[in-house]
């Protein structure tokens, strides 16, 4: 429920200015036509409200949760009150401390008035709106010097050459209207050029009670004969209960810069009025004197405005171009804004970029100040692209930038490396709680995330290295980058923190690579097959080809350690290439040699880079041609994250398949599997993982996923190869649940290729027909 405006409540301060006001307004006016025996009843509103209005501005500076600027004018204002109320009294006694009252003023009295609007006048001018030029002070003094030759001119035309006897005797009052004067142009000018931080309403009510103040003025002709009264009755109290009012709105005023408004070229009025009025006056008195000086001083006149109405026209024309430079000016700002952001910040998440980050990182290196570098990568990240679309893949990296930034501190940063890799630059925070502030990240990136009618359930590894004097970013950027790669190794989804032994082991890895990229040249590579067994015999069934590398200094190296090296360092593709020769090479060799009994399927792991490698399917093309070998022997084993989606590589596997390959599915299971993909890949062989065959002698839930999979398997008719099979008890299970291919250390190891012509020779006599 929205509350219910109410009007401002009147303040005590406020309330008793006003009263004040009032009842010397009765007081003079009752005055105008009775004489008052005790006139210095009618000087206490007089000191009374300065008083008043110094208070209360006083009240207004003492806000601290005002601006610096708006502060300063209130404490200068309070200042001139306070002045205001000794000079008040100085006139006072002026008037009464004599026999009879007067309406002299003292030197000493107009030196404080004066002083009063000095302080004004600062006060004003050092409002932010006015840290001007030297042109817009020229044009201040110029309108000033314009408004006292003008006003002063009307006065002596139409009122002191008349009096001269009363201007003597006043020449101290019309000093103070002159000050008066001073201040209302200083006024006009602030109000005319721009409000600062001041609330426009405050500083309304001021003007227009100076401008009624200094107007009064003109009043003191009427108190002529009436000592006991004085202009300053009505002159103070009209500005002071305008000061007491406009703080009062100050302090009702909500917080902060008011609104910008469009800058507007301001014509001023000041020296047209002034040159009509005077002209006006001219015309006036020349009128009764003779025909002929009326005539000069009509010409004059219309020249005059003529030349006015030109002039007006030509700054009306000068202020529509200059409204056009601004519009234009504005726009190349925007532009200039724009292109600014653009050049700092990533074109699809809006976070910092690679380069905006390496300046912030610099900076504060060079500040020598302690933070912390945090190296994030979305894991198979790429599977989700090919799977569901680059499309999905963008919307996925804007919600994890947006999530970074909400989890983040304002003093914070988030960039985009490139790809699915972010960066933090964490300021301020100990090594406990960066931990702790990751591991907060960590929770609110990897939530679920609804996308393209899926639930996505992110996940990242994050890398985290504090910076350390004589750092540069990118040595930082790399040691984050180690450490991530260290959490993805270590199964992803958590954070890991830098430390040096990465650095060894990173450089034994790139040492490794190197020695991989030279294994072929020095014959250090060759496969082995594992043979592929029929259930429940253990007959022959076809082979798998599995490469091996013998190390000269670290003997035999296992696959599971230099094959992801391969897959990092793009060698794999080379070394898949090798592999697939090998393979079909000894294929052909088989049957030659053994015909119909050799090895019904050869199965070759196939990566996914090769998959995505311009030109593999012809390659294959051209090597079963020169081979002679029956393609159906052939089986192209590859991983369902190779193939999910619609990419590159799955219609590189509808290609194999067209060839008259055998496509299988390995490792089903592992990943973010979906049934979709037996329908969309022309599988005809399902390979299940080992890590469900593990269970399938127990009540647990892999013996029901592998008894649920023989069932999709036969009726898509796809065959089905249990993996890892390793008991005699689980060659029972799985052939009890209608498994009829497997394959693992149960059957058989690994072997060369004269082992597996040993096992055909064997097979081929009619000794033995099974492995074990």
């Amino acid at each position: 429920m929205s509350a219910v405006s109410r009007p401002p409540r009147i303040g005590v301060t406020t309330a008793l200015a006003i009263a004040l006001t009032v009842f010397e307004a009765a007081w003079t006016l009752i005055g105008l036509g009775h004489v008052w025996t005790q006139p210095w009843i009618g000087w206490i509103p007089t000191v009374g409200l300065p008083a008043l209005a110094a208070y209360g501005c006083r009240q207004v500076f003492l806000r601290a949760d005002l601006g610096e600027a708006t502060r300063r004018f209130w404490r200068s204002l309070s200042h001139a009150c306070a002045i205001l109320t000794v000079a008040e009294f100085s006139y006072g006694y002026d008037a009464l401390h004599g026999p009879v009252p007067t309406q002299d003023v003292s030197a000493r009295t107009i030196a404080l008035l004066g002083l009063v609007v000095f302080v004004l006048i600062w006060a004003l001018m050092r409002l932010p709106t006015w840290q001007r030029s030297r042109g817009d002070w020229l044009r201040f003094a110029l309108d000033a010097g314009v408004l006292l030759i003008t006003c002063g001119g009307l006065l002596w035309t139409y009122w002191l050459h008349t009096g001269a006897q009363w201007t003597a005797e006043n020449s101290a009052t019309i000093s103070v209207c002159a000050l008066a004067m001073i201040a209302l142009i200083t006024m006009v000018k602030v109000i005319f050029g721009g409000f600062a931080e001041l609330d426009r309403r405050a500083l309304h009510i001021l003007s227009v009670g100076i401008a009624l103040s200094g107007g009064s003025g003109a009043l003191a002709p009427a108190f002529e004969g009436r000592p006991y009264l004085s202009s300053a009755a009505v002159a103070v109290p009209l500005a002071t209960v305008a000061v007491v009012l406009a703080a009062a709105r100050q302090g009702r005023a909500p917080l902060g810069l008011p609104a910008d408004r469009p800058h507007r070229h301001r014509v001023s009025l000041l020296p047209y009025l002034a040159v009509a009025a005077m002209s006006t006056t001219l015309v006036v008195t020349e009128w009764d004197d003779s025909p002929q000086n009326a005539t000069i001083a009509i010409c004059v006149a219309a020249i005059t405005a003529l030349v006015v109405t030109r002039q007006v026209s030509a700054s009306r024309d000068n202020t529509r171009l200059l409204a056009t430079v601004d519009a234009n000016l504005s726009r190349l700002r925007d532009y200039q804004a724009e292109l600014d952001h653009q050049i700092n910040h990533d074109a699809l998440t809006g976070v910092a970029n690679r380069a905006r980050f390496a300046e912030l990182v610099s900076a504060r290196l060079a500040a020598a100040e302690p933070f912390h570098v945090a190296m994030l990568d979305l894991d198979d990240f790429k599977v989700i692209n090919d799977r569901l679309g680059h499309g999905t893949g963008d919307a996925l990296l804007r919600t994890i930038s947006r999530r970074l930034q909400d989890a983040l501190g304002p003093h914070d940063t988030v960039a985009r490396q490139g790809g699915d890799e972010f960066t933090l630059l964490l300021t301020g925070r100990a090594d406990e709680a960066v931990s702790q502030l990751l591991r907060e990240v960590l929770e609110q990136v990897q939530k679920p995330v609804e996308m393209a009618g899926r639930a996505l359930e992110p996940q990242v590894s994050i890398g985290i290295t504090a910076a350390h004097e004589g750092d540069t970013p990118e040595e930082l950027i790399r040691r984050a980058d180690v450490a991530m790669y260290s959490a993805k190794t270590s199964g992803g989804g958590r954070r890991t923190w830098f430390d040096p032994i990465m650095d060894q082991l990173a450089d034994a890895d790139a040492k490794l690579a190197a020695d991989l990229r030279t294994a072929l040249v020095r014959d250090e590579l060759f496969l082995h097959y594992q043979p592929i067994v029929e259930l429940p015999h253990g007959r022959l069934a076809g082979v798998e080809a599995l490469v091996r590398w013998r190390h000269p200094e670290h003997g035999l190296v296992s696959p599971g350690v230099f094959i992801p090296l391969a897959e990092r360092n793009g060698y794999i593709v080379e070394l898949g290439r090798w592999i697939l020769h090998e393979a079909v090479r000894q294929t052909a060799e088989w049957e030659r040699e053994y015909g119909a009994n050799a090895p019904e399927k050869v199965s070759v792991n196939i990566s996914a880079r090769q998959l995505r490698e311009p030109g593999f399917v012809d390659e294959v093309a051209a090597l079963l041609r020169s081979s002679g070998i029956d393609p159906h022997r052939l089986v192209a084993e590859v991983t369902e994250t190779a193939v999910l989606g619609t990419g590159e590589a799955l219609d590189a596997v509808r290609a194999l398949h067209a060839l008259g390959l055998r496509i299988a599915l390995d490792d089903f299971g592992t990943g973010q599997s979906s049934l979709s993909l037996l329908v969309d890949c022309p599988v005809k062989v399902l390979k299940v993982d080992k890590s469900f065959v593990d269970g399938v002698t127990g009540s647990t839930a892999q013996a029901v996923i592998v008894d649920g999979l023989i069932g999709i398997t036969e009726g898509l008719r796809i065959e089905a190869v249990a993996e890892g099979v390793e008991t005699a008890d689980q060659a029972y299970r799985l052939h009890k649940m209608g498994y009829r291919l497997a394959q693992g250390f149960h059957f058989a190891r690994p072997m060369p290729a004269s082992d597996i012509e040993l096992l055909l020779s064997i097979s081929t006599s009619g000794k033995v027909d099974n492995l074990h």
